[in-house]
């Protein structure tokens, strides 16, 4: 039996994930909040939102403005939650990486994203130099877990396996520093794990790249941030971010897949309407 179930599979169509045909949005999964059409009318004085949300990602200006940092956003839906005239949704948004930490600081006015925040930002030169070693390759990384709550790897085992098969892409966790072209670091770094990931940043050759993985590592939140070895070259917020939105942040690193952030979330929110 297990004979002919193995010869059955060589016929069977594969469930591997075609990353061409991915969506930055899901149905099943909260994603970030954004505003409803109801947030057009403006927005009442309650904060409810601001007060209850447990890293502070929201700032209310008035109101009209709404300052969301999505680097601090642990998708929890509170601030959905807790809005007593529902002027915020679960908007299924699950790609929030970018290769700039601004490009996370979005300003809603009555309910729109403001333009004057969709940037243009360019590649840094280590960025530039990481992905001309990288692009066609991919990359080695060490994983340094540095004081999180281990949802992150948990995530990045996940994206090892025959669904997501990272390693198609050229993309391997290693043992060593000594062997990575990059650091993948999750959590918020901790006091004490905040020489670890100083000396494993340290043994690595150049070029070579950092990638925060998670909220916690790239806004602390939580917790308050430690300290880091340089700025990352990759940010992936979410808690945890799921697999695929993992393979697709290396992916943008590598230069394989074109995506910024603000300008996909204006995509979709002007889609919406």
């Amino acid at each position: 039996m297990n004979f002919l179930f193995e010869f059955k599979n060589f016929f069977t169509k594969k469930n591997v994930l075609n990353f061409d045909k991915t969506s930055f949005v899901h149905a099943n999964n909260r994603g970030i909040p954004t505003p409803t059409k109801e947030m057009e009318k403006g927005c009442g004085a309650c904060r409810e939102c601001e007060t209850n949300c447990p890293t502070s990602a929201i700032k209310r200006s008035g109101e009209s403005v709404l300052n969301i940092d999505y680097g601090k956003c642990l998708q929890c839906g509170n601030c959905v939650e807790v809005c007593p005239e529902g002027k915020l949704r679960n908007s299924g948004f699950i790609y929030t990486f970018t290769l700039h930490r601004e490009e996370f600081y979005t300003s809603y006015k009555n309910g729109k994203l403001q333009k004057n925040t969709l940037s243009n930002f360019t590649l840094t030169e280590n960025q530039k130099r990481f992905r001309a070693l990288t692009h066609k390759r991919g990359f080695l990384y060490r994983e340094v877990a540095a004081g999180g709550n281990n949802t992150v790897e948990s995530e990045l085992n996940a994206s090892f396996n025959s669904v997501f098969d990272s390693e198609r892409e050229g993309i391997r966790c290693v043992a060593s520093p000594k062997h990575a072209d990059a650091i993948v670091f999750s959590g918020p770094v901790s006091s004490n794990m905040e020489m670890p990931l100083q000396v494993a940043w340290d043994v690595m050759s150049e070029p070579k790249a950092l990638i925060a993985c998670g909220t916690e590592a790239v806004s602390g939140g939580l917790f308050p941030k430690g300290k880091i070895p340089k700025e990352p070259d990759l940010y992936i917020s979410g808690d945890p971010p799921r697999p695929d939105v993992i393979l697709q942040g290396f992916r943008l690193l590598l230069g394989r897949f074109s995506f910024q952030f603000q300008e996909a979330l204006h995509k979709f929110l002007e889609s919406e309407k």
